[in-house]
């Protein structure tokens, strides 16, 4: 059978194959292909480490795509055929599908020779050389482009001048410009260097009210024979002289001041009002012409960071325009700079003109998934969102929201019913969002950031029910307020976080036996009963930071740091009321404990660019969480907890499956309910190398470790004392790692990983299993299995294939 298929798909090609020369012009061939070899100069012998691959890069056109020399995508093209209607469906395959002819040409392999050597030129190596010639093959009627790359030294910079004539204000800031410059001695002469130079220097010096100054004004000129004039130098170096050309206009050398501010806000006539009204009064010489009324006026003297009689700078007009969009009220906003009219004027008059976005819109979104738990399911969000809602930039935004999880997989035999294994969610969100600080008698004025501060009110209402099992209703009030001083650093603080949590609506009569009756351990038993039996009403705070600091100018390493910090329960501890006959049971506050604690969160990444078509991002967590005071005795709840595994977690384990520590859950239990693991510590590391085969798909390797634990128990309650989070936890770590497919469509990324586990740290407290027959001793030591698990990979096996490969589905990338 296999034979058979390979048959028919040689036979297929070639037929194809036949079929395409038929329509390639007389004395034409299809160009298939090129090649690039670089030739190191012999007696310099200067580095040429992907040099080829840059070459090849510029080479155009992109050559017709094969398969074992059979130009498929030109036999698409063909067959497929002429459409009749460009927006019909065949021209849509045509366009997808297939591909238009591209003829060799040596005409064209001429200028990519050409352009190669003002690619070495460009890159420092002067006086290389490069040709190409075509290579046919004139039964396929198809050519390949051979390229020959001549490689001299390259050049590299001894010094960086940077040439003034005098000591006008001008050239004195010039002169200053030089700090933090990306020329520097000992780094390789490169033509996208110098221009990135020149753009720094021009945005340097429009910060300084230089607003007509522009890169062309600037001229860097190159002296590469210093090393003939000084032997002590090397042959290959070069000095830099940076100056402005002398044909500047006069206009771009002179500083210029802030006139008058006009603010259009593109809204109709309000008829009812005279002119004057709808104009408004001058302040700050912002005049603001709002037609229709719609907005207060003080939003513009926020988002505006120009004044009158200010030296313009371009990081004030960037500021304006950026807080202008971040109202989102407006389609656009265009900005324009207008010179006062007068001879010896030094001044400009700014412009907003913006238009308005529709006050009132309504959204649907349906989305579906799948989770390594063997979950999947769908949701349908309503966004019901209203700007400027109290006429100050203010957006009201209304969620209701319905979604369901069923499972997928899982024995249908000893749990049909699939008991508490399903879910239901329901709810809604309301939040109101202000483009200021709103603190009761206190005014504070906007920071010089790129984002105006926001304060943000939001209520959660939400039921989760386990079907047939039991349902978690949530109740959440957040006071939060956002704010970054620039685009780098970003704040976010909640000083009043209310969160009232309960389970309602338990099946007692029919499944809390069940779960008693089963073998499930008393570990488990007492952990179920507790989630059943309490109620949560959290009064607390919460900060988090994020520091995306902006990669260097060529730099392949970018970095992310996130943390935050949580808390709550001790305004609450004070009016709680202490059970006065049990000191052991925490104080309550309408009958339902007051929960105290901390938690600490850390999120560390690290990317690092190996070429264009490969990346290595590296990401490390860390989390604790404490309970403490009145909640000393009280394990923290599932939804302050952390788990592991899933798709942006731990791959190679399902999520809330691993953990934590060494536990491993009860097999009765997860047939039941699902994998339900949870933990106060956690401390994971992944590391994955992203590959980019075309502009759409993508692969990856990866490999993650950590785990979760606990923060405190014993033999007697929690997971037991294998959960804790001891000084040998290293020993408790999982690892897996995996491959993945990436699908890149620009507005989201697919993304396929199958994983497997590498290392389970359970089988640190499993015993290997012993020859039933041997005779018992019992002072001899327990051995332990070993916890890495390469030795039982067996690909052929289903029930290890079932057991130890999981599948994530996911849109967008783990981290």
């Amino acid at each position: 059978m296999r034979i058979s298929t390979l048959a028919i798909f040689v036979i297929c090609i070639l037929l194809g194959s036949c079929s395409v020369k038929k329509y390639v012009p007389a004395g034409q061939s299809l160009y298939v292909g090129n090649s690039v070899h670089v030739t190191p100069d012999t007696l310099s012998k200067p580095k040429v480490a992907d040099l080829a691959t840059s070459l090849e890069a510029i080479v155009k056109p992109p050559p017709n795509k094969t398969i074992f020399g059979f130009p498929w995508k030109v036999w698409f093209y063909y067959w497929i055929g002429e459409p009749k209607d460009e927006g019909g469906l065949r021209s849509w395959f045509r366009k997808k599908l297939g591909q238009p002819p591209v003829y060799a040409n040596q005409r064209i392999v001429d200028i990519n020779a050409k352009n190669m050597v003002g690619f070495m030129d460009n890159e420092g190596y002067y006086k290389s050389s490069a040709a190409g010639k075509l290579e046919y093959k004139v039964k396929k009627r198809t050519a390949t482009a051979h390229y020959e790359a001549y490689v001299m030294p390259r050049y590299f910079i001894n010094e960086v001048n940077f040439v003034v004539s005098d000591s006008a204000q001008f050239n004195k800031d010039l002169v200053r410009a030089k700090k933090d410059s990306y020329l520097r001695k000992g780094d390789p002469i490169r033509l996208d260097v110098i221009t990135s130079e020149r753009s720094r220097i021009e945005q340097l010096l429009k910060g300084k009210g230089y607003y007509y100054f522009n890169p062309d004004y600037l001229i860097v000129r190159v002296d590469s024979t210093i090393g003939r004039q000084d032997s002590t130098m090397g042959p290959q170096q070069v000095n830099l002289y940076l100056e402005v050309k002398k044909e500047t206009a006069q206009t771009a050398l002179k500083q210029y001041y802030i006139n008058q501010i006009y603010v259009n806000t593109g809204t109709n006539v309000d008829k009812s009002a005279d002119s004057a009204t709808n104009k408004g009064p001058l302040r700050r010489g912002i005049n603001i012409t709002d037609p229709g009324k719609l907005y207060k006026r003080r939003i513009f003297y926020d988002a505006i960071a120009f004044r009158k009689g200010n030296l313009y700078t371009n990081t004030q007009q960037d500021l304006s325009v950026q807080r202008l969009v971040n109202f989102q009220n407006f389609k656009f906003v265009k900005n324009s700079f207008e010179l006062v009219p007068r001879s010896d004027s030094a001044m400009l008059n700014v412009y907003y003109n913006l238009a308005p976005l529709k006050k009132k819109s309504l959204q649907t979104v349906l989305s579906a998934s799948t989770k390594s738990n063997n979950l999947g399911g769908s949701q349908l969000t309503v966004n019901l969102k209203n700007r400027n809602f109290l006429r100050g930039g203010e957006i009201f935004t209304l969620s209701p929201y319905f979604g369901f999880d069923v499972q997928l997989g899982g024995n249908r035999v000893e749990n049909p019913g699939r008991v508490g294994n399903e879910y239901i969610r329901y709810g809604a969100v309301a939040s109101l969002s202000f483009p200021r600080f709103v603190i009761p008698f206190v005014k504070i004025r906007p920071e010089r950031s790129q984002v105006l501060p926001k304060t943000i009110m939001a209520l959660t209402y939400e039921n989760r029910i386990q079907r047939d099992f039991y349902t978690t209703r949530s109740i959440r009030f957040d006071y939060s307020f956002v704010w970054s001083k620039n685009s780098r650093l970003e704040h976010t603080l909640t000083p009043i976080a209310l969160n009232f949590v309960e389970p309602r609506n338990i099946n007692t009569e029919k499944y809390l036996d069940i779960l008693f009756s089963q073998l499930i351990t008393p570990l488990e038993k007492k952990r179920y009963v507790d989630l059943f039996e309490t109620k949560y009403f959290i009064m607390g705070s919460n900060y988090s930071v994020s520091y995306r600091p902006t990669p260097k100018p060529f730099s392949k390493n970018q970095f992310v740091m996130i943390g935050g910090i949580d808390y709550g329960g001790n305004l609450l501890s004070l009016l709680g009321k202490k059970n006065s006959n049990d000191s052991i049971i925490p104080k309550e506050i309408f009958g339902i404990p007051i929960l105290q604690f901390v938690k600490l969160d850390g999120d560390i990444r690290y990317y690092r660019t190996i070429n264009s078509k490969i990346k290595w991002a590296n990401r490390f967590l860390a989390g604790v969480g404490i309970p403490f005071g009145n909640s000393r005795t009280m394990q923290l709840p599932q939804f302050k907890q952390y788990f592991a595994g899933g798709s942006t977690g731990l791959r190679a384990f399902r999520a809330r499956a691993l953990g934590p520590g060494a536990y491993n859950q009860d097999t009765t239990s997860v047939r039941l309910f699902g994998y339900q693991s949870f933990g106060d510590i956690r401390l994971e590391a992944n590391s994955e190398v992203r590959m980019k085969f075309t502009d759409i798909i993508g692969g990856a390797v990866f490999v993650d470790a950590g785990n979760i634990w606990s923060y405190r128990g014993d033999a007697s309650e929690g997971y037991g004392s294998e959960s804790v989070f001891k000084k040998n936890f290293l020993n408790q770590v999982a690892v897996g790692g995996g491959i993945g497919l990436r699908l890149d469509f620009s507005f989201l990324i697919f993304r396929l990983d199958l994983a497997t586990p590498f290392r389970k740290p359970w089988y640190t407290v499993t015993p290997v299993d012993t020859d039933p027959n041997a005779p018992l001793d019992p002072s001899a030591p327990v051995k332990y299995k070993n916890p890495w698990v390469f030795n039982e990979i067996n690909f052929g096996s289903r029930a290890w294939r079932k057991e130890n490969l999981v599948l994530n589905i996911a849109v967008g990338l783990p981290f």
